[in-house]
Formats: structure tokens, sequence, C-alpha cells
């Protein structure tokens, strides 16, 4: 492999390991579950991601077996968090409108 695309590969794998460091901030903070969740995600597909370029930079066939387990674990992690926490998805309608209609809130004239 070229020299540069090996640096290139190193440099890419740092950026997405600083994403995964800005997504623990968010795992932290919240504000709500669904945030802490979709943030966790994120942990989990950064991994993934550093792996196979750490993989492809350094000629270790390892580490792609390492990474489908991670993403195999990480949507599992996943279904857990839903299912644990409760992430609930927003209210569907129940096809009744709230707010009254303008004719019939004025009173319409037959």
């Amino acid at each position: 492999m070229l020299e540069w695309m090996g640096t290139a590969l190193w440099i890419v794998a740092a950026l997405v390991l600083a994403t995964i460091a800005l997504g623990l901030v968010r795992v932290e903070r919240g504000p709500t579950n669904g945030d802490r969740m979709l943030a966790a995600q994120l942990l989990g597909t950064g991994a993934v991601a550093v792996l196979l370029l750490l993989a492809r930079a350094t000629n270790a066939p390892a580490l792609l077996d390492v990474a489908l387990v991670l993403a195999l674990l990480a949507s599992v992690a996943s279904a857990v968090f839903v299912r644990r926490i409760g992430v609930s998805p927003p209210a569907a309608s129940t096809g009744t409108d709230p707010a009254p209609d303008k004719d019939t809130a004025q009173g319409t004239q037959a």
C-alpha cells in the first residue's frame, strides 16, 4: 500500500475517534433517553469504522473479525436499550382533531 494512503487512513481513524468522543458527551448529557440511545449507536458504528480503517492501514485481517462482532453486538445493545429503558415513538394521531373547524366554531347558517 502506498505510504500516503496509510497516513490518510490513520488521519481518518483519528477523526472518527473525535466523533466518538463527541458522542460520549451526548450519552452523558442527554437530555432524553432517545438522544442517549442514538449516541450509543454512534459509538458502536464509529468503533466499527475505526476498526475497519485500522485493519486496512495495518494490514491486520483479524481486526475485520473484531469489527464484525462489534457491529453485531452494537445492534443487540441498541435493541436491549430500547427494551429496558422504554424509548417510545412519538404518539400516533387518534384521528380526532382537537381544534374545532372554523365553520363549526363560528356556526354556519344554512
